[in-house]
């Protein structure tokens, strides 16, 4: 199985294409929290039929925004995709830069038992301020690894301590169900420069938004979902959000989503940087056509020699 991981505009997916086209017979499959979603097809950065190239394409655009997806779900979906290609005879190509769903699926889940609700309600009632003040006191080292404005994982720390008396960090040390050890995995991380990464992101929003970014949020808020469901969170949403409800205009509605998704890319650059086994190799140059062929190329031998 391939891997294909890093920051968002970094090449994923057309290398990806390009290493299923040297294949002859493989699939790409999906490991891109917001991609799952139909609803933002633009503003997820989701490979279209012409991207595709005729290439099967899995756990994309499959999940309702109306749905809270998660990574154990994912994971779960991805487990049976990956052994369905297997069973085929398929080479499936894992592609995408939520480091928590390959970190779900490759080494598995922690055991984390249902929140009590009252306690989940009792702590996301809470200010971030002081949720994070009472993660420092009941789990200072989960406080220590996270930004105080963190809002969603300092709750999670938070409600799963109070809950279960236990860190998250203890439970996460329980994990299982991941199919690392079951698999040869062929992996590659891009890691680009970072000057042409910010120059991709900040040139493919303005291509989202000239070919119906603002149509695609408009209608998703015409669905009165509720705001903290992931869909209404995924990068881009909030920002053209606020120009569809007349706080903001069209350029500064696209400056805040250019300034969300280059820091958002600064975050997964650092975590594949430093996450992943040290041996996984790192590609840091800028793509071309001409490099990404090549790169298919060595990618596609690397997996038929095993």
């Amino acid at each position: 199985m391939a891997l294909i991981a890093g920051p968002t505009a970094s090449g994923k997916s057309a290398l990806a294409v390009a290493l299923a086209q040297a294949l002859g017979d493989a699939e790409v499959v999906n490991a891109d929290a917001s991609q799952v979603y139909a609803d933002i097809p633009l503003l997820s950065a989701r490979p279209d039929a012409a991207e595709m190239a005729g290439i099967p394409h899995r756990l994309f655009g499959h999940v309702d925004g109306g749905s809270a997806h998660n990574a154990a779900r994912w994971a779960e979906e991805a487990r049976r995709t990956l052994s369905h290609a297997h069973a085929a005879g398929k080479v499936p190509i894992l592609v995408g830069g939520t480091g928590l769903y390959l970190r779900t699926l490759l080494d598995g889940i922690a055991p984390v038992p249902e929140i009590d609700p009252d306690i989940r309600e009792a702590v996301r009632a809470l200010p971030v301020a002081d949720a994070y003040a009472a993660l420092a006191e009941a789990d200072p080292a989960a406080a220590a690894r996270l930004n105080p404005a963190d809002t969603t994982r300092i709750a999670r720390a938070l409600e799963v301590v109070r809950a279960t008396g236990r860190t998250l960090a203890g439970w996460q040390q329980d994990r299982s169900g991941g199919i690392a050890e079951d698999i040869t995995l062929v992996p590659l991380i891009l890691l680009p420069p970072r000057d042409w990464l910010r120059e991709r992101c900040d040139t493919r929003l303005v291509r989202m938004f000239d070919g119906g970014a603002i149509e695609e949020v408009s209608a998703l808020l015409a669905r009165r979902l509720d705001p903290d469901l992931p869909v209404m969170r995924a990068i881009g949403v909030p920002q053209v959000a606020a120009h569809v409800r007349g706080e903001s205009s069209r350029e500064a509605a696209l400056e805040a989503a250019q300034a969300a998704t280059r820091q958002y890319a600064k975050r997964q650059y650092t975590w594949f940087r430093h996450q992943p086994p040290a041996g996984w190799p790192r590609h840091e140059e800028s793509l071309s056509v001409d490099s990404i062929n090549q790169i298919a190329i060595l990618l596609r031998d690397r997996l038929l020699t095993g």
